[in-house]
């Protein structure tokens, strides 16, 4: 049975022309992602969105919330709780600016998208429900790009709590995909007293999981994902707790996973170095193998 390796039928010809040199890759855009995981009786759950099929970029896929840097979020100097800047940009590997535009993108794409807020009044709390309508309104603006993160956060007098995110994994959309993303993933913890609610326009349905299930619904071909999200999924399972994830962070290794292409003979094999599960043979003519 095949996998839920999602695999858009343009790529094989996209490929070719990225061989052939026919085909200018498109520069990446920075993002930013978090594998949200709450403990149960034995063993985390993640939270992930389904994307609707009607979306352009990963119809149908299950993901973790996530997006683009906002350039807004880069010069403004923000209320800050955790690692300095100077810490966050040697460990994702770009200048102060930019790793506070990364750090804040993880934390408004899960406030977008999940609702859930990675923030609080002062360096060492959280803030608790944020469900009412005042909330939502903020949501919403920030969402529509009416309102930018780090306005959000001065609005509300709020400390973006750094230290409750880690730094993952780091993957790069392949050369030849149309939609390119540079993104980082992070893990983090729902804070006590928060909760999870579908307020993505982009996504269909929402599950908490435990890992190795949604990979076992991967293998059977009933969940469709893209490569670093079954990657991460895999990995979440050697961890009992969410703090145990969180603890290993800091020490994983943030080299970029980007697919490579190469012909042979008559065939296109693509590869992603490091995950052998993900490479795909296409046959001259043909799609994948």
């Amino acid at each position: 049975m095949a996998n839920g390796q999602w695999y858009p039928p343009e790529w094989p010809d996209r490929i070719r022309r990225l061989a052939a040199g026919t085909l200018t890759p498109v520069t990446p855009r920075r993002a930013a992602t978090v594998m949200l995981l709450k403990d149960t009786a034995d063993t985390p759950v993640v939270h992930m969105l389904r994307r609707r099929a009607s979306m352009a970029f990963a119809g149908g896929a299950y993901a973790y919330p996530g997006g683009g840097v906002d350039p807004r979020d880069d010069d403004h100097r923000i209320r800050w709780a955790g690692p300095t800047r100077a810490w966050w940009a040697d460990r994702l590997g770009v200048d102060e600016a930019g790793a506070q535009a990364i750090v804040c993108a993880a934390v408004r794409e899960t406030y977008e998208e999940a609702g859930v807020l990675l923030a609080g009044p002062t360096p060492d709390t959280v803030v608790g429900d944020t469900t009412g309508d005042d909330w939502e309104a903020d949501r919403a603006a920030v969402a529509a790009r009416d309102l930018s993160f780090a306005e959000f956060l001065d609005r509300r007098g709020l400390v973006l709590r750094s230290d409750l995110l880690g730094a993952w994994t780091r993957w790069i959309t392949p050369e030849f995909e149309a939609r390119r993303y540079d993104t980082w993933f992070f893990v983090a913890a729902l804070p006590q007293g928060q909760r999870t609610r579908n307020a993505s326009t982009e996504a269909d349905r929402t599950v908490w999981i435990r890992p190795r299930e949604a990979a076992e619904g991967y293998d059977k071909g009933e969940l469709l994902m893209m490569p670093p999200t079954i990657a991460t999924l895999r990995q979440l399972t050697a961890y009992d707790t969410a703090a145990g994830a969180l603890a290993a962070a800091p020490g994983r290794d943030l080299t970029p996973v980007l697919a490579r292409a190469r012909l042979e003979n008559d065939e296109v094999i693509l590869s992603w170095p490091g995950h052998d599960e993900f490479t795909k043979r296409i046959p001259s003519g043909g799609g994948p193998a």
